[in-house]
């Protein structure tokens, strides 16, 4: 009994180690969440630009969070996480104050429109610095043994960070405007700047030597790109579902997105331990497989509570998705590359979401709305085929004693 409770005690310190971490995580994305929603509506209506225009201005993010992921993964090798963590903090802080500049000058469309594009280029500066450093500087402060549980919880603080910040922003700009959101990002933001700066520093303790970052992507591609299409599911129902809704003429497309969140934070909470307990690629294999199931039934489903159901099943699916192929891919490089491999992993979700719109857009656009999930299902499929080969494919780890 005295062991049980030892044990419950000590996970219980782990967990909370995780989350004193993760919560950078946890700032970064509600700050992106909050102008997630309020910017396209900004930049058409009140600029005058096309929605096409907006879209691409939102979109420009990926690309310097997609530069900045290798950048971050070194940093994190060579001077630990604290450094990275602390510039994109620092990146977020001026993203709001750059935004809070726009929003001034929005008078002068086209002067206010080139402000938010450098903002949306220094934002994905922040997220791409982030990004997975606090993953690293948990598991420093914990142990290698706990490196699932903290790609889950940091998973949770992003998604539970746009959860939070994208309807907080909705209701701040009806009612204050962007500058104020601007202003929210900024103190948030520099906010998490002075806890960065007062936690303790960690790095890794490995002298292995260290392997060039494109080699370390070559190595994690394949898991990387079998999450990136499990993703698809994901980022078809959080982008189209509204307009899936309108074309069935369906009440409540926000219950699906409710429901896909929900179900999605619960699997990693109940389910974490399966990863440590069955694997990581046994565990991705029932994961896709019940994304699968989820999307099959939000696709044939002929009323809205069958959809809600269908999209709760793919949240629960897709919940344990990356964290079971995280902890695979970085077994695959020596401990001093754990910082580079968890940031070149985490380009594929990058990826996954930047192609959804415009993949599935097209999809949509040359065979209707209906074609959508079939789509997005067959991807996932492609994705849970890539793990069998895996799965069946020789072990290939690192030298005895540099593993992780």
């Amino acid at each position: 009994m005295e062991a049980e409770i030892d044990a419950d005690t000590t996970s219980s310190k782990v967990s909370l180690t995780i989350i004193g971490f993760v919560a950078f995580t946890f700032i970064a994305y509600v700050s992106i969440g909050l102008s997630l929603a309020v910017l396209p509506v900004f930049i058409h209506q009140k600029l005058g630009f096309s929605a096409i225009v907006a879209g691409i201005v939102i979109s420009l993010q990926y690309i310097t969070t997609f530069l900045c992921r290798m950048f971050a993964g070194n940093m994190v090798d060579k001077r630990g996480p604290k450094p990275a963590v602390t510039v994109g903090m620092a990146a977020f802080t001026v993203s709001g104050v750059m935004m809070l500049f726009a929003w001034l000058l929005r008078d002068t469309p086209l002067i206010s429109l080139g402000v938010l594009i450098i903002t949306r280029l220094i934002t994905g500066i922040g997220e791409g610095f982030v990004g997975s450093s606090p993953i690293n500087w948990a598991i420093f402060a914990t142990s290698d043994e706990h490196t699932a549980k903290a790609i889950s919880f940091n998973g949770i603080a992003s998604y539970g960070g746009i959860a939070v910040g994208a309807p907080l922003g909705v209701i701040i700009s009806n009612s204050f405007g962007l500058g104020a959101i601007s202003l929210l990002i900024a103190m948030l933001a520099f906010g998490g700047f002075l806890y960065a700066k007062n936690k303790t520093a960690l790095q890794g303790s490995s002298k292995a030597p260290r392997q060039g970052f494109l080699q370390v992507l070559r190595k994690v591609s394949p898991y990387g790109i079998a999450m990136g299409l499990g993703g698809l599911g994901f980022g078809t129902i959080s982008t189209f579902i509204t307009l899936y809704y309108m074309a069935l003429k369906w009440q409540g497309a926000v219950l699906c997105l409710s429901a896909f969140s929900s179900m999605f934070i619960l699997g990693r909470l109940l389910f974490s331990k399966a990863i440590n307990k069955y694997g990581g690629m046994k565990t991705t294999l029932v994961c896709l497989s019940v994304e699968v199931v989820g999307l099959l039934v939000l696709w044939l489903a002929p009323a809205p509570y069958l959809a809600v159901i269908g999209a709760g099943i793919a949240g629960l699916g897709f919940s344990l998705v990356f964290p079971a192929l995280g902890v695979e891919a970085v077994k695959l490089v020596p401990a001093s590359n754990k910082g580079a491999a968890l940031s070149g992993y985490s380009l594929f979700i990058d990826m996954s979401l930047g192609l959804t719109g415009p993949l599935v857009g097209f999809v949509a656009s040359q065979f209707g709305l209906m074609y959508i999930f079939p789509f997005s299902m067959a991807m996932v499929v492609i994705g849970l085929g890539i793990v069998v080969c895996l799965y069946r494919a020789p072990s290939k780890s690192p030298p005895v004693g540099e593993t992780f």
